[in-house]
């Protein structure tokens, strides 16, 4: 690398030049302007990754927030906040 004789290698795990672009990206919070079914066409409003003409996938990505069961349903696991404080009562005197 560079034209200097000295150290005339390259260091092992020297980084280069390589592959990219072949990994499945995902872009969420597109808008979809509009939908012109005689054209077969979508208009959406957003960056797309990938090149022209390339294939894309358009799929709802409204995500549930997981719902959490069992004993430990809305209990914090910081010692720090009020609601993993075993006996609140106790924690209300300390502040007074």
């Amino acid at each position: 690398m560079g034209s200097s004789t000295d150290p005339s290698r390259i260091f092992k795990g020297k980084i280069g030049a390589g592959h990219m672009g072949v990994d499945q990206v995902t872009v969420q919070n597109l808008d979809v302007v509009k939908v012109d079914p005689e054209l077969n066409m979508i208009v959406i409003r957003g960056a797309i990754p990938g090149p022209k003409g390339g294939l894309v996938y358009v799929k709802s990505t409204i995500k549930t927030a997981p719902v959490k069961k069992g004993e430990g349903a809305g209990i914090s696991l910081n010692p720090q906040k009020a609601s993993a404080r075993v006996n609140p009562q106790k924690a209300s005197a300390r502040n007074k």
